[in-house]
């Protein structure tokens, strides 16, 4: 098929296979170069970059969406600063292309090196969170990637004026455009041809709620690396500090509510129930969270005086992405995890406990991309964990699991030097 014939989306997919040959063998000099200019030209372009992205936020608040996801939407100078800076960080960071994860030199003679080099070309779909159209740029351009980028309608104004920047910052660095490109079209059907692009896009990442995720997986005939929701738990341990307990999870839930490592359900074992549950309530009603809880909860929160409205399983699997958190006494540790193992989605668990003990149990039983002692959910983040700006959070176990740096944005090859063996002599 020629590539006047090819459709819009395919036609981008191959500009952008070309453009990963040409970056892939690049000096990270010439890839960090880009990505200083993209940095600056963020800030430069900020007042038009808001300008696109207030037409998105209006949009949607005149369609009714929630505030949580509004706040998700939304881009301000401040904001944009750092995503900027999340750039530079990223310019910072070593480049994975080129790294030697093991070598030998074989019985023979022969030299073996198993080197990184970059995917190809990434697809990523994602919602309506403009800052990831930048963050996985930088991260595909640092690892030598071509990056497709197919944003949901809700933030295609925000996304079309991010890209034009990049593009242009790209450029200007001497760098092919087409290694940052926007995925042309707003239905779906764009979104099932970049699906089925295998052998012109090498993995597409998914970012978004379940419905997005579950979809991508299984209609994809490209390899999917999957990133998953974040039904996140705390668990206060009967030796936990209960001080400590309560700030850990008012930060888990309320600092910012709407993102993926946010916590969604809070366990206390039954020892300290009756010690925490009057205070937590308290606190999670001064940040402005409505506990969803079972049976303990609901009698906690009438002898306190605060609402708590009764929990079923919905609430267990919920998702909220907002002030909404479900609530559980439980038996004992084990009785924690059982719960977590049923309806965690994978992603970040933390336990609260002074035992040392029940800390390694905890950590040892429970199946997430990461699991935190004594400290907030909120820390599961690439810039966090000193990624630089993720590409996503997986919670899949093959390729890459967790915060998504640049070494997963890489795959391998062997590299086999000799002076003439040949086999069998």
């Amino acid at each position: 098929m020629s590539s006047e014939t090819q459709s819009p989306v395919r036609q981008a997919a191959q500009r952008a296979r070309t453009a990963a040959a040409m970056i892939a063998p690049l000096p990270r000099a010439a890839k960090d170069a880009a990505l200083l200019a993209v940095a600056d030209a963020l800030q430069a372009r900020a007042a038009e970059i808001v300008a696109a992205n207030a037409e998105d936020v209006a949009r949607a608040r005149a369609d009714g969406v929630s505030d949580a996801i509004v706040d998700r939407l939304t881009l301000t100078e401040e904001r944009v600063a750092g995503i900027a800076s999340d750039v530079r960080d990223v310019a910072k960071l070593p480049d994975p292309v080129g790294e030697v994860v093991r070598g030998s030199t074989l019985p023979n003679g022969l030299e073996l090196r198993q080197v990184r080099v970059p995917l190809g070309v990434v697809g990523i779909i994602y919602e309506g969170r403009p800052n990831v159209t930048v963050d996985a740029a930088a991260l595909c351009l640092k690892s030598g990637n071509a990056v497709l980028l197919r944003g949901s309608s809700s933030a295609y104004a925000s996304n079309t004026a991010l890209v034009a920047v990049l593009r242009d910052a790209v450029a200007s660095a001497g760098l092919p455009p087409d290694a940052v490109q926007l995925v042309p079209g707003q239905g779906r059907e764009s979104v099932h041809e970049l699906m089925r692009a295998r052998g012109l896009v090498d993995v597409l990442i998914p970012r978004g709620g379940a419905g997005l995720i579950r979809t991508v997986v299984e209609e994809s005939t490209v390899p999917v690396i999957e990133t998953g929701t974040g039904n996140c738990h705390v668990y206060v341990d009967e030796h936990a500090d209960l001080d400590l307990a309560e700030k850990i999870l008012v930060n888990s839930k309320a600092q910012r509510p709407s993102v993926c490592n946010a916590a969604e359900t809070v366990l206390v074992h039954q020892a300290v129930a009756d010690a925490f549950l009057p205070r937590a309530l308290r606190a999670l009603e001064a940040a402005g969270v409505t506990v969803h809880g079972d049976d303990a909860w609901v009698k906690a929160g009438a002898a306190a005086g605060v609402e708590v409205r009764l929990a079923d399983d919905e609430d267990w699997a919920t998702e909220y992405l907002s002030y909404d958190i479900a609530a559980a006494v439980v038996r004992s540790l084990d009785d924690a995890v059982a719960h977590i193992r049923r309806w965690s989605s994978g992603h970040t668990e933390a336990v609260v406990t002074r035992d040392t003990g029940a800390a390694r149990r905890f950590t040892a039983l429970v199946d997430s991309a990461a699991v935190m002692v004594n400290a907030s959910t909120r820390f599961t983040d690439g810039a966090e964990f000193g990624f630089g700006a993720e590409i996503g959070i997986s919670t899949q176990k093959l390729h890459a699991r967790g915060p998504m740096g640049l070494p997963e944005l890489t795959s391998t090859k062997y590299v086999v030097t000799g002076d003439g063996q040949l086999k069998g002599q």
